[in-house]
């Protein structure tokens, strides 16, 4: 695969979803409980200071073409100059529902990124979360946050829907419909016991990255749902942080897009 979703928390508290990229082969696994990603985060990531040896981190493999998708509950064992050796916690499959199938591949190009820093969106950054089909997000379950310890950790999660189906409700306010997925709950259970979260959306048609870090709330019933074909519930994410990134990675994504057969119907 040619790149690998991300998720963890920075020295703040504040929780963040990422990309890393690379030559498909940039990941490899040694055993059945370690994964080795050739790479680092850039400079301009929210977790270019937070993903080192011993910090919690989550994984989402995903594969658009045939909407395969995978996660892992991990931590950070140690880290090179060039490469992270992650140590699996919990790993599972995901259904393929809501994950739009479109083509990526590597681009090794010269990559001249730039980032800008908010804590509101503008018309820009708004843009790209209407024109959105897809986004990434990061939630966590922390030391101390219960005593379930066994269950403590990072997850990263994605969720797709037609363009226009994250809701922009002002300069920070965003509001997602909650489709129903796998039951599993991991997004929305620590939600509830940390409600905090991170949001990654990729822009297709320009390959600039937006991350989100927010306050997360549920809202389970009320007339707001109405507004939402098909969601059970809503989340609203309350922005603290903002970060636009410009022509950021070494992946060029195709135009043309299949959209999930369970949004269509």
């Amino acid at each position: 695969m040619p790149f690998v979703i991300g998720g963890g928390i920075d020295a703040a508290g504040s929780i963040w979803a990422t990309i890393l990229a690379g030559q498909p082969g940039f990941i490899n696994s040694p055993d059945p409980y370690h994964l080795i990603i050739h790479r680092l985060p850039f400079v301009f990531d929210p977790l270019h200071a937070s993903l080192v040896s011993g910090n919690n981190v989550a994984l989402l493999g995903i594969e658009q073409t045939t909407r395969r998708r995978n996660r892992i509950n991990s931590y950070i064992e140690r880290t090179t100059d060039t490469s992270m050796i992650i140590a699996v916690k919990q790993s599972f499959g995901n259904c393929p529902k809501y994950i739009q199938a479109r083509q990526v591949e590597h681009a090794p190009v010269e990559i001249k990124s730039k980032g800008y820093d908010a804590t509101a969106l503008n018309d820009l950054t708004r843009q790209i979360i209407l024109r959105a089909d897809t986004l990434f997000i990061a939630t966590a379950h922390p030391v101390g946050a219960s005593v379930m310890t066994a269950s403590k950790g990072i997850d990263v999660s994605h969720r797709g829907g037609l363009p226009g189906f994250v809701c922009v409700d002002s300069g920070n306010t965003l509001i997602i419909p909650d489709y129903s997925g796998n039951r599993y709950f991991n997004t929305l259970g620590n939600i509830v016991l940390y409600p905090r979260a991170g949001i990654l959306f990729t822009d297709f048609e320009t390959d600039d990255l937006l991350y989100i870090s927010a306050d997360a709330e549920i809202i389970a019933d009320g007339p707001e749902l109405k507004s939402f074909a098909g969601a059970e519930r809503l989340l609203l994410l309350r922005i603290r942080q903002v970060r636009h990134v410009t022509v950021s990675l070494p992946l060029r994504w195709s135009r043309e897009v299949e959209f999930s057969p369970f949004l269509l119907k």
